[in-house]
């Protein structure tokens, strides 16, 4: 059974007073032994905590870290042209070393795509544009590209990135377009709150709709999960299912996570909705309750 790697959202609702405390949360889960952090993506205020830009604020915790991978955990893709898209990634791969992974989704909130101008109803189609994109601007210099919101003539990006063919590519979403979305332009699957049977699910699904190109199984299998550590308050409801139980402790937090590693989840990310006081205290019990039970 192949180790589970365990990171942190960054989420919490950080004092504006102090836009550093995320940096010191990043560096205390790399200090915990911390595989990844992670950072949604909003424009507007969720209500849930930090809504700022992925990939600015991941710049800053490359900079403040030397080991953590960085996830953006999810990048909507179609708020991003696509120059724009693979220029950022690929400059922040280059800052990190190599450490970015790009998890991306189509989006859903009508608010935020109305507010930057762009159909709702396109952002699956704008999805698969941009990552191709991308994936060309990666790959090759020049670049000619032709797609249905992007077109590039003998295109130079400003920055390659340092990981061959650019960051890994996680692709979010539980529907059949989005598997196929993933085996298209991904190097992985990433849900949300899944357990051992969605993993085992999807994975069965990602092989039928691969077909006869059988290369399903090279796809990295990772989903967030959702957990409150005892002795730690909520300070939001968690968006879905928690991990462990409704009650959760270190033996049923422990056991869930090796009944996800052996349906062949490989990444989990912990999205903890505490307060950002209590972070730091939830990923010390976690390293120090939890983590000595994994398999």
């Amino acid at each position: 059974m192949p180790a589970l790697s365990l990171g942190v959202s960054l989420q919490p609702r950080w004092p504006l007073d102090d836009g550093r405390g995320v940096l010191r949360a990043a560096c205390r889960a790399e200090e915990l032994g911390f595989d990844h952090v992670a950072v949604g993506n909003r424009l507007l205020d969720s209500g849930f905590g930090l809504d700022t830009d992925p990939l600015v604020l991941l710049s800053a915790v490359a900079g403040a870290t030397s080991r953590l991978r960085l996830l953006t955990s999810v990048l909507v893709a179609p708020y991003y042209p696509a120059l724009l898209l693979a220029n950022q990634a690929a400059t922040l791969d280059v800052l990190s070393g190599g450490r970015l992974i790009l998890g991306v989704g189509t989006g859903w909130n009508p608010e935020e795509f109305d507010a930057v101008g762009i159909p709702a109803r396109e952002r699956g189609a704008r999805t698969d544009d941009h990552l191709a994109a991308a994936g060309a601007l990666w790959s090759r210099r020049p670049t000619d590209f032709d797609g249905p919101f992007t077109t590039l003539r003998a295109a130079h990006l400003g920055v390659p990135p340092v990981t061959p063919g650019g960051p890994p590519v996680w692709v979010g979403g539980h529907s059949d377009a989005a598997l196929r979305r993933a085996l298209r332009f991904g190097d992985g699957w990433y849900g949300s709150g899944a357990d051992a049977a969605e993993v085992t699910d999807v994975r069965r699904r990602l092989r039928a709709l691969a077909g006869d190109r059988g290369d399903a199984d090279r796809l990295v299998l990772a989903s967030s999960a959702f957990l409150t550590p005892p002795g730690v308050p909520a300070a939001v409801p968690p968006p879905g299912r928690p991990l462990g139980g409704a009650a959760p402790t270190a033996a049923s937090i422990a056991d869930e996570l090796g009944l996800l590693a052996e349906a062949g989840l490989t990444a989990c990310t912990l999205w903890l909705p505490v307060a950002a006081g209590d972070l730091g205290e939830a990923m010390e019990w976690i390293a120090a309750e939890v983590v000595p039970q994994l398999p």
